[in-house]
Order: structure tokens, then C-alpha cells, then sequence
């Protein structure tokens, strides 16, 4: 489903990304860590298309990827993007409204009423039906991402970009969306690129793990090149990984440093 080829992106002349390349298959999970810095989240944006690519393209079944964000394609950040002066249900609807077929700003009749069933559905399976005529401010952080996420499902993406979406929440929070994100991705049949900083939840999550890092240092010039893919690691039953493997993982391969090293492409968990 996507392809992407020879990816560079630089900001001025800092490379940040370089020699990108990647074959996703509809339905895969694809979770990604990596050192601060080394362009996870740019790699998101541009997926979305709020960035461009210096280099090298992205296809989606062989079209290239639109220059601009479009509904196909739906996100969530870390912090809780949802509008305060707007109640939950109405969060949900403003992605009806903000269609280009709405008349003034916001749709009637038929399409109103289809609207409202597929948000109240989505709240019903969220577990925010009781709290649909509430502010933002009167929910939980976790009660807050989950709109942010029902938000982003709103239009029926075929692609889900995350960047950290679980980064502020407790513990036991994060479980329970953990659940919440594992469901909604088997019911809807996303793909789904999440970034992460947290190995286990990687692991936990993903049927695909993908490490940026840079693979080329120079200690006189260190904004000298980019990072790219080091390891594309298929996960054949994330399940049977607990915390202590994935502890081990990461204190073996050395996943969250920049340490420069030759690594094959794909490998298996």
C-alpha cells in the first residue's frame, strides 16, 4: 500500500532524514523509536503532507502521495488536539462540517443525521457516550486523547498517524488505551505509523518495528548527515514479548543511541 523511495528532507542545510526507504502493507502496525532528534516525527508530518520531502517520494498504491493532508489520512499528537469551546459531540461533527460539501460551515438534513449516528457510534465505542455534552476541560487526560483519537477516526482514514499519542498518560491509563487503540485498529483496518519512545510499547502494539538512527557520523561536523532505517524488525506475535526481552532488546542493540553501525534491513522478533 505505501512505498517510500530514496526519502531525504533537510531544513536549510541540516539533514535530518536521508535514504529512506520503505514497503508497507495495508493493515500493518508500524511502531517507531529512535534517538531525540532523529526525525521521527518529520517523517510523520510528511506523511501527512504538512511537509515536503527534499528527496525521493512516498506512493500510496502506486499514486504519489497528495502535497497536502487529506481526510485518507488522520492523526493524533501527543497533546490533546481537540477544541475547548466545542463539547465532545461537537468535536466529532466538526469533521462533517469542516467537509467540503457543507453549506456555510456545517451539513443539514440526511447528512446531519449520518453525522451524528457515525459519532455517537464512535463515542459509544470509546467509552465517551455519557460524557458526549461535556467540555474538554471537564474530561480526564485519558478521557481527552481518547476524543482526540475518535476525532481523527471521524472521516474513516485508511492511514493513522500518531506521534506519542500516549506520552503525558499515567500508567494504568496508558493500558487501557493500549486496549482502546488495539481495538479500533483491528475494527477499522488502518494502517497505522505510531511513534514512540517507550520500547515496550513498541513492542506491545506493533506487528512492525522501525528504528531511525544515524548510521553515518562525522564528530567535527555531528549535523552532517541524517538518520535513516537501521532496523525493520517484523514481529510475528508481539504477545510473547514481556518487559524483561524488550529490556534486553534495547540494552543489546542499542536502540536509543546514535552509535553508528551496519545493520541488515529486516529481521525477525
Amino acid at each position: 500500500m505505501i512505498a517510500v523511495r530514496k526519502l531525504s528532507k533537510s531544513y536549510a542545510d541540516i539533514p535530518i532524514l536521508e535514504r529512506v526507504n520503505l514497503d508497507v502493507e495495508r493493515g500493518t502496525f508500524c511502531t517507531i523509536v529512535g534517538a531525540s532528534g532523529c526525525g521521527k516525527s518529520t517523517f510523520l508530518r510528511i506523511l501527512l503532507g504538512q511537509e515536503q520531502a527534499s528527496r525521493g517520494q512516498i506512493l500510496i498504491d502506486d499514486t504519489p502521495l497528495p502535497a497536502e493532508p487529506t481526510p485518507e489520512r488522520g492523526i493524533v499528537f501527543q497533546r490533546y488536539s481537540v477544541f475547548p469551546h466545542l463539547t465532545v459531540r461537537q468535536n466529532l461533527l466538526l469533521a462533517a462540517d469542516f467537509d467540503g460539501s457543507a453549506f456555510l460551515g456545517r451539513v443539514f438534513g440526511k447528512e446531519r443525521k449520518a453525522a451524528c449516528e457515525k459519532a455517537d457510534g464512535l463515542l459509544e465505542r470509546i467509552g465517551l457516550a455519557h460524557a458526549r455534552d461535556r467540555y474538554p476541560s471537564q474530561l480526564s487526560g485519558g478521557m481527552q486523547q481518547r476524543l482526540a483519537i475518535a476525532q481523527s477516526l471521524m472521516k474513516s482514514p485508511q492511514i493513522l498517524l500518531l506521534d506519542e499519542p500516549f506520552g503525558a498518560l499515567d500508567p494504568g491509563v496508558r493500558s487501557d488505551m493500549h486496549e482502546l487503540l488495539a481495538d479500533l485498529w483491528k475494527q477499522h483496518d488502518m494502517t497505522i505509523f505510531m511513534v514512540t519512545h517507550d520500547i515496550a510499547e513498541a513492542f506491545k502494539l506493533g506487528t512492525r518495528l522501525i528504528v531511525f538512527d544515524k548510521v553515518r557520523h562525522d564528530p567535527d561536523f555531528p549535523n552532517a548527515y541524517g538518520a535513516t532505517i537501521t532496523y525493520d524488525l517484523k514481529l510475528k506475535d508481539a504477545s510473547i514479548i514481556d518487559a524483561a526481552r524488550t529490556a534486553e532488546f534495547l540494552a543489546t542493540e542499542n536502540l536509543t543511541t546514535n552509535r553508528a553501525k551496519n545493520v541488515p534491513q529486516t529481521q525477525s522478533a
